[in-house]
């Protein structure tokens, strides 16, 4: 291998000449496996929210304890959780970048396991209101750093695929929520929504057992000046144990010296975000992509899909309950599909994909929820419930298989998390809009609320086609300065720089070990 033959993609294509899967590597595959807990864990968290409080309009005694919430106390039920966590936004970054992605997990996961527990007890509204905010504290703090350990720590081979199964837990989480509110909707006492309250906590119990098992990003330690602890992760892990490996030695290179660069020029304030037009250009896209992900219309069926049926004439909270359960069955099967195969492809083509299906599919679920309307025949309510279930796989292929996977490459790693916070900013913003919002409309104009939703995703297949930039099968380093030409190629050289030294220290190395072999033996022969 010579030092100067595509430095800009060295790493890329040392990376695709293993052909050893991950789960014949004992210590990659143990960090995966530790990953399911901790890292994509935290998503089970959301998922079990949102299902449990689906759930939770079909239980009778809840219905009744909370004095038969409707329309705005609904809404703010739910969108409680999303305050929570927009006012803990700004404090995120602080703690992912000065104490580590492991110490922020930690401190969401006690957050939404104390909010657990307060929901599971409460007394009254004001206590159940309290509770949601507290859980919704949590969360961002864990959801951050999770996605940025998952893409810092992952092999550049799978990192598409394992950031892109963090999502697909969400529907893990969706399940268990699901499934407990079926067997416990038709008890006669309060534990009937009691039950699954209680359940929250397990997914922070399961971070808070595990995360000490799993190392902390080799980015943060280079960053904070712990490079040799940085190398042995990335040797024990992408070279199982290997401290000689070329990859490994080639990776830790880029890193080092990608990190040096973006540290350079690094201000450490929000402002750094706007200072350029290649940053302002990734916010607007992590903006973008935090107000898509909830405004296309995956809220409805998220927090008030009950709502929805009935007004589509399902009125027996047995059947809602049923649907609620094959909905999250049928997202989690065919958004881990997805996970496990769209990675592959290019990302403008996913995003791309989703939009314009997204379109249709709503496009169709209004129709019919017009007809519906007008009519009250049942062929138009089953076309509803059909579009809902198309629509589960049209958003998973943009929405939920790439957005952490595509926000990780598009950010490097000095204002990562903070950009990954601008994401949840407007994420959280969007949800608490809605939650508030959509069970007013739902109300009050039934199915003519849609229409601002199909306005809406139209405007998302021409935002993704002019401003999505192409990011697929380079590394992290790769992609540090995307809109950045001059930065990018200070990086290549300084790069060529290491990887040379690397190689003269090498031949140096064993040159030296073959001269000593060799005097050794002459000295034999003499003896």
């Amino acid at each position: 291998m010579t030092v100067d033959e595509g430095l800009d993609t060295i790493v890329t294509r040392l990376a695709h000449q293993d052909k050893v899967p991950w789960y014949k590597k004992p210590n990659l595959r143990t960090l995966y496996l530790v990953f399911l807990p901790t890292c994509l864990g935290v998503e089970m968290t959301s998922g079990f929210d949102s299902s449990m409080v689906n759930g939770l309009q079909a239980v009778g005694t809840w219905d009744t304890f909370f004095n038969h919430p409707r329309s705005a106390i609904l809404g703010l039920i739910s969108a409680m959780y999303s305050l929570g966590a927009v006012c803990a936004l700004p404090f995120v970054p602080i703690i992912s970048d000065r104490l580590g992605r492991r110490r922020s997990i930690v401190l969401g996961s006690l957050f939404m396991l104390i909010g657990a527990i307060l929901q599971a007890a409460s007394q009254n509204f004001a206590m159940f209101i309290v509770s949601r905010f507290i859980l919704g504290l949590g969360i961002p703090f864990a959801i951050i750093a999770a996605s940025s350990l998952i893409g810092e720590l992952s092999h550049p081979k799978e990192r598409p695929i394992v950031s892109s199964l963090f999502n697909s837990c969400y529907f893990i989480g969706s399940i268990v929520a699901a499934g407990v509110t079926l067997g416990t909707f038709a008890m006669p006492t309060n534990w009937g929504w009691r039950i699954p309250s209680v359940l929250q906590v397990i997914p922070s119990i399961l971070q808070l057992t595990f995360i000490w098992f799993l190392p902390e990003s080799p980015r943060w330690l280079v960053s904070k000046g712990r490079g040799p602890e940085a190398f042995a992760i990335l040797a024990k892990y992408h070279a199982e144990g290997d401290t000689n490996s070329e990859f490994v030695k080639a990776e830790f290179a880029q890193i080092e010296k990608t990190l040096e660069l973006e540290m350079e020029n690094a201000k450490r304030s929000w402002r750094e975000l706007f200072g350029t037009a290649g940053m302002r250009r990734r916010v607007l896209i992590g903006s973008f992509l935090g107000l898509a992900t909830q405004w296309s219309g995956n809220g409805l069926t998220s927090y008030f899909l009950a709502r929805i049926l009935d007004n589509i004439g399902i009125h027996d909270n047995r059947t809602k309950n049923l649907i609620n359960v094959a909905m999250s069955c049928w997202s989690f099967v065919n958004g881990t599909t997805i996970a496990l195969t769209v990675p592959r492809l290019k990302r403008r083509t996913a995003y791309m994909t989703c939009t314009i299906s997204l379109l249709l599919i709503f496009t169709g679920w209004t129709v019919a929820s017009a007809r519906y309307a007008i009519t009250g025949d049942k062929a138009p309510s089953r076309a509803v419930i059909a579009f809902i279930f198309l629509y589960s796989p049209a958003y998973n292929i943009g929405y939920n298989a790439m957005s952490y996977t595509f926000l990780v490459e598009i950010f490097p790693f000095h204002v990562r998390s903070r950009g990954l916070t601008i994401f949840q900013w407007f994420s959280r913003l969007a949800t608490f809009f809605n939650q508030f919002v959509n069970p007013i409309g739902i109300a009050n104009a039934g199915w003519k609320y849609y229409i601002s939703y199909c306005v809406f995703l139209l405007f998302e297949v021409i935002f993704v086609y002019f401003l999505f930039p192409e990011t697929s099968n380079r590394t992290l380093e790769e992609l540090a300065f995307l809109y950045e030409d001059d930065k990018l190629q200070e990086q290549q050289k300084r790069v060529e720089h290491e990887i040379h030294e690397i190689h003269v220290e090498d031949l140096q190395h064993r040159e030296k070990e073959d001269g000593i072999e060799h005097a050794y033996i002459e000295d034999v022969r003499t003896r």
